[in-house]
């Protein structure tokens, strides 16, 4: 009789930790457990932690609330300019209703990635190259709109959207080198010429103030004489102006003791 009620007893006790081993469940801090009990939906989620089920009726799926990181892959279209391209781009999405998430849609990551790239070639037809290469902030924002939109009734919230890359062809980057070039060779000559539009105002001045002193031109051609001089060549080519001769004419007149020179022709 002892005998018999050990083996009950020992019977009830393996059946009880077998039943609470099919029962406990762990969800993670990371998680949320989300319970159908015959193929119905319970009510709430299960928090993280040790939680109980019961077996062979119920079932539980746990949902990742992480931040899941997706790379869209690169989608070629035409450009509002008529210009081919290929933008690839990553989206930053997380689980914020789970039972949504598992009831409303099959697969929430395969739909945000089907939603991203029609999104993405919606947005690449809809903008101009200009717009891709510099503007991305704005383009980054109407995407996660367009993403966000849907993802919203699957339980879904898009936090952010980057376009990563544009990739041009060759020939539209050959095409984009000659206009830099061509615009920075435009700035070079315009400086050039403000340049030289202030050295001949420059020269107009000294020039004016010459006129005003004639000797002072005597003066520079003597400081011309000398900066040449300090190079040691052998050879010395100086030019003489014809006003230096005027003002030398206009001396010896003023002096009256050699006779005027004959005029020179200018």
């Amino acid at each position: 009789m002892v005998e018999e009620l050990l083996t009950a007893a020992a019977a009830v006790g393996t059946a009880s930790v077998v039943y609470v081993a099919a029962a406990v469940r762990v969800v993670k801090q990371y998680e949320r457990g989300v319970v159908f009990r015959l193929g119905r939906l319970l009510d709430g989620v299960r928090p993280p932690g040790l939680t109980m089920v019961v077996p062979f009726v119920d079932r539980m799926h746990k949902v990742n609330l992480q931040i899941v990181t997706m790379p869209v892959p690169a989608q070629e279209g035409i450009t509002r300019d008529n210009v081919t391209v290929r933008v690839d781009a990553v989206v930053y999405f997380k689980v914020v209703d789970p039972p949504s998430a598992l009831i409303k849609v099959e697969d929430y990551k395969f739909a945000v990635s089907q939603m991203a790239q029609t999104s993405l070639r919606s947005i690449i037809g809809k903008s101009d190259l200009d717009d891709l290469l510099s503007n991305r902030e704005k383009l980054n924002q109407g995407l996660e709109l367009m993403i966000d939109s849907p993802a919203v009734g699957w339980g879904v919230q898009v936090d952010r959207v980057e376009i990563k890359d544009v990739s041009l062809p060759e020939t539209m980057k050959r095409s984009m080198a000659r206009q830099a070039e061509a615009d920075r060779e435009r700035r070079a000559r315009i400086i050039n010429a403000d340049a030289e539009l202030q050295a001949s105002k420059k020269l107009a001045e000294a020039a004016h103030q010459m006129a005003d002193a004639p000797s002072a031109l005597q003066l520079r051609l003597l400081q011309t004489v000398m900066a040449v001089a300090a190079e040691k060549n052998s050879t010395l080519v100086l030019p003489i102006p014809v006003e230096l001769l005027r003002f030398l004419e206009r001396g010896q007149e003023q002096d009256g003791k050699h006779p005027p020179p004959p005029a020179l022709d200018t």
